[in-house]
């Protein structure tokens, strides 16, 4: 008998990825969304008005391993940038601030990444018996 979330709601489901991967897919999937809110950040920079947001990234991915989905994780851990020194059109955005956590996940993004394709050439290997 397969028991299902619907019989069992503290049934997780895992996907193959959640089990080979580990932590370490979270943690691609939400330095690829930190990625594109701060590139949004960086884009709107002109905008008079606009509120720079950023991620608190290590509540995210312990949302994220602990049940709640990406959307769910991201918007929990979503918050507003408090600007060092104010515009006077009311936009938030520092670029130096943003260029900064840009290359810090652009970095981490890199080093996930590295390790997970580490992970697919070792299965790879096992698989051709190498």
């Amino acid at each position: 008998m397969l028991i299902t979330g619907q019989e069992n709601p503290s049934f997780k489901a895992t996907t193959m990825s959640d089990t080979l991967f580990g932590i370490h897919g979270a943690a691609l999937e939400l330095r690829s969304q930190r990625m594109g809110l701060l590139a949004s950040n960086l884009a709107n920079a002109g905008t008079p008005g606009y509120k720079a947001k950023d991620i608190d990234f290590a509540a995210a991915l312990k949302a994220r391993t602990g049940g709640a989905s990406e959307a769910q994780a991201m918007s929990a851990a979503t918050r507003y940038r408090m600007p060092v020194m104010p515009s006077l059109d009311g936009n938030t955005v520092e670029m130096a601030t943003e260029q900064t956590a840009f290359a810090e996940n652009a970095v981490g993004y890199s080093a996930t990444l590295s390790f997970i394709r580490g992970q697919v050439e070792t299965l790879t290997r096992a698989i051709k018996g190498e």
